[in-house]
């Protein structure tokens, strides 16, 4: 059990060291292919595998150089870009542009993803058209091929967008990862050859099986990176013109607006005349009315009182 922990460690510091040398494997790539090729050839790693009495350390040693040796450095790699393009044109006939758009696709090699179609609103029916949104993909060696082709439909570009996305690093160090995680899982494998206890056995496969699951979640970075970087993704949002209307200008222009203005002012005043009276009907027919009737005997019935009041004090002589 001491001497499997001892192997563990050493395992695990190992595969430290080489996720640090992963991190600076794309500039070295460039200057020292030859030289470390020619260093990884000479070292004697085969005896070190077959030799039953090796140690650990020259045991991870080995399966890490051979590990390096099976994926050479690249000198030349080829760049991953990811490139976008999101266009918004103006044609005549949206549906024939869609067909353009589509030919255009399929004749660089590429094919349409997406397709949408949305009825503009228009109060003439005759005037209706539709606004059609096409996402395309194609390769990336065709993409300014293809967007300069789709560009040459518009008689009209108001929006257009072009991006793109160095990923090469990102794909080198994932390379290199997965590398050193598969060196690192025949390591494990190859203890587990010689475990002898039932609890060895099922610790060095829950190592196996963390270290599978980090090569498959790196896997499907690079599959994603390469994917993207592969084929090219144009929006293209296929519109008609939107018409321009030219108002008139002059002196009797600014007349007809004057008048125009003055009756929408007088019909304004009209109907809040009207519709204050309509109001206020029910307030003075509810409110306003019984109060005044009310405020009225109350007037009534002092000035009767007082009257009363003054013939006592003074009654009239025969």
């Amino acid at each position: 059990m001491k001497s499997l922990s001892i192997i563990l460690l050493v395992a695990l510091l190992t595969l430290g060291g080489c996720t640090h040398y992963s991190d600076n494997r794309f500039e070295s790539a460039k200057a020292s292919k030859s030289s470390e090729q020619s260093k990884l050839d000479n070292q004697p790693t085969a005896g070190l595998i077959n030799d039953a009495t090796a140690t650990p350390k020259q045991y991870n040693q080995a399966s890490l150089k051979q590990a390096e040796q099976a994926v050479p450095l690249e000198s030349g790699f080829d760049r991953k870009i990811i490139r976008d393009a999101d266009l918004t044109i103006e044609v005549n006939s949206t549906t024939e542009a869609q067909q353009k758009v589509t030919s255009i696709a399929e004749s660089n090699g590429g094919f349409v993803v997406t397709s949408e179609a949305k009825q503009k609103e228009n109060s003439d029916p005759a005037k209706r058209t539709l606004d059609i949104k096409l996402i395309i993909r194609v390769p990336s060696t065709q993409f300014n091929s293809a967007l300069q082709q789709i560009e040459g439909l518009a008689t009209n570009m108001p929006q257009r967008n072009v991006s793109g996305q160095d990923v090469t690093e990102e794909f080198i160090d994932l390379e290199a990862r997965i590398k050193t995680q598969k060196a690192l899982e025949l390591q494990f494998l190859e203890i587990m050859k010689k475990a002898n206890k039932v609890e060895d056995a099922l610790e060095v496969q829950r190592q196996i099986a963390d270290v599978r699951t980090e090569i498959e979640k790196l896997e499907g970075r690079k599959n994603f990176l390469a994917n993207r970087s592969s084929l090219s993704t144009i929006t293209v949002n296929i519109q008609t013109p939107t018409p321009i209307v030219v108002s008139a200008t002059g002196f009797g222009r600014t007349v007809r607006d004057a008048v125009s203005d003055s009756l929408d002012l007088a019909s304004g005043i009209v109907l809040f005349l009207v519709r204050f009276v309509i109001v206020t009907i029910p307030v003075f027919v509810f409110v306003i009315l019984p109060l005044g009737l009310i405020a009225l005997y109350f007037k009534r019935r002092a000035h009767r009182v007082r009257l009363a009041h003054a013939l006592e004090v003074n009654p009239a002589s025969d």
